[in-house]
């Protein structure tokens, strides 16, 4: 989901002053509320003979958001060390419902050149199903992306529901991958700001359902697949001496890796991570992590064309970070 309309009544906490400049334009102009919303169509399954819509509908990379659950108080603690490490700005926590059944969370939005964020840190119970999804990818039309989803093989796990600033549902692909779809009723004339680079979506999926998983992901993402090497050294995931399966697709909503073993044997840290990070210097990256309150988990793994390792963020968050081709 996006919070960027929220973010608009809010002040912006900069961390440098081009971030700032670019941030105040992006929230400047207040957004549509879900009272002036159009009623959203009722999703339709494949089987319903409604047609998907031949091409992906995503808005960009930009707009595909990582979803972070921290834990209780950690909220600010996360963004402030996440941008300390990046770069970036954040939008003041605000607390809102953004759940279609009864729920209250904190949350913000996290500006990065990396990566965009929406950041939860919820202070009742999570409802169902919410706390699975990874990412919450920007589309034209969420009811619409809903059902190209379903034509496409996945499962509308939550219906397309409005919230203060649009429309969201929640699909699942085969092996039970969760991806939040969003849109606002008005989108400002105004963009995200672009990504220096694209973060990875990392997916780890059972080696019975990875055809399934990959004929459905392709065909709704129209994604293309740049790199597949089912004898990828098993180093890279903490595994030395072994092989895994390993898959790399690019499309509109973004980069994203396959993982996939024989056995679905992962040493602690690799699963916990959703999203991988590429920077230019990952030496550098992990000491500025380090200095903001970040821990390194595992790594820095050496390999063929550059340097991997995952780290956790105040909060709970895990992401692997990379830098070179090694992706």
């Amino acid at each position: 989901m996006s919070l960027r309309s929220y973010g608009r009544y809010g002040r912006i906490i900069s961390v440098g002053a081009a971030a700032t400049a670019v941030l105040a334009g992006v929230l400047g102009t207040p957004g549509a509320t879900a009272a002036s919303a159009h009623t959203p169509a009722r999703a339709a399954s494949a089987a319903s003979g409604v047609a998907a819509p031949a091409k992906a509908m995503a808005l960009g990379p930009q707009y595909s958001a990582v979803h972070v659950y921290v834990q209780p108080g950690q909220l600010e603690a996360f963004a402030k060390s996440w941008v300390g490490t990046f770069g970036g700005s954040y939008v003041k926590p605000f607390t809102t419902q953004l759940t279609p059944t009864p729920s209250s969370a904190l949350a913000t939005q996290v500006f990065s050149p990396v990566a965009l964020l929406s950041v939860f840190d919820f202070t009742t119970p999570v409802p169902y199903p919410f706390g699975q999804e990874r990412t919450g990818w920007g589309v034209t039309d969420t009811a619409a992306a809903t059902r190209q989803a379903q034509a496409a093989g996945a499962s509308s796990l939550v219906a397309t529901f409005a919230d203060p600033i649009g429309h969201d549902s929640v699909i699942q692909f085969p092996g039970g991958i969760d991806t939040q779809l969003w849109h606002e009723t008005t989108l400002s004339p105004d963009p995200f700001p672009a990504l220096t680079t694209v973060p990875d979506n990392r997916v780890y999926v059972p080696r019975d359902t990875l055809p399934d998983f990959l004929k459905s992901y392709l065909a709704f993402t129209k994604g293309r697949v740049v790199l597949d090497d089912p004898h990828a050294d098993g180093a890279q995931i903490g595994a030395p001496g072994t092989t895994y399966h390993r898959i790399a697709i690019t499309s509109a909503y973004g980069d994203t890796v396959v993982i996939s073993t024989k056995d679905g044997y992962f040493n602690h840290p690799f699963g916990d991570e959703v999203s991988g990070i590429d920077v230019p210097d990952l030496t550098a990256t992990l000491a500025k992590a380090r200095a903001h309150g970040a821990t390194v988990l595992w790594g820095p793994y050496t390999g063929r064309g550059g340097h991997s390792a995952v780290v956790r963020f105040p909060g709970g968050f895990v992401t692997e970070i990379h830098d070179g081709a090694l992706r």
